[in-house]
């Protein structure tokens, strides 16, 4: 079976960033995703869809992104239900999210925030930053989104210099 998500879209507020009983953190948070067409008005629509992440991609999340923040978000869906204050049974379908990244520099969601706060910023950073966690490694990965550049044709032994050893019994053909 396959529940594989990928959605991109900007960050509705802040993430709500908690923990559980036992210390696990828990981040809870929307992404505004655009619809690929318009409607009959011309205007775009979008999708707000509800994501939780889990741990130290909960934690990662929380404090490097924030309202408005464009952010690409990997995972699955899942459906949970419960029965509120009232008795009455509520149903949840949402993305649990493995990893994410950002997807534009910090200084671009600085100006936005600024900007919707009626005030003006500047920043001299220009480095978008990619987080890639994932809650079956025991840590987290941060990484500078300029060192993949190249992304799915690098080398990995590209810069290392040394010779590589292998033998004909180690080859696939």
């Amino acid at each position: 079976m396959i529940n594989n998500v990928v959605l991109v879209g900007r960050m509705t507020k802040d993430a709500d960033l908690r923990y559980t009983s036992n210390g696990t953190a828990v981040a809870s948070f929307t992404v505004a995703v655009n619809r690929q067409f318009t409607n009959q008005s011309g205007e775009r629509e979008a999708d707000f869809i509800n994501c939780v992440a889990w741990r130290k991609t909960a934690e990662t999340l929380a404090n490097f992104t924030k309202k408005g923040s464009l952010v690409g978000v990997e995972g699955r869906i899942q459906t949970r239900s419960y029965d509120n204050q009232q008795g009455q049974r509520v149903y949840v379908t949402e993305i649990v999210v493995d990893n994410f990244s950002m997807l534009e520099p910090k200084s671009v969601t600085d100006q936005r925030r600024a900007h919707d706060n009626g005030s003006t910023t500047s920043s001299s950073s220009n480095n978008s930053n990619s987080f890639n966690t994932n809650q079956n490694k025991s840590q987290s990965q941060q990484t500078p989104a300029r060192d993949y550049q190249n992304f799915g044709n690098s080398d990995p032994f590209e810069s290392s210099g040394q010779p590589i050893d292998i033998s004909d019994d180690d080859l696939p053909f």
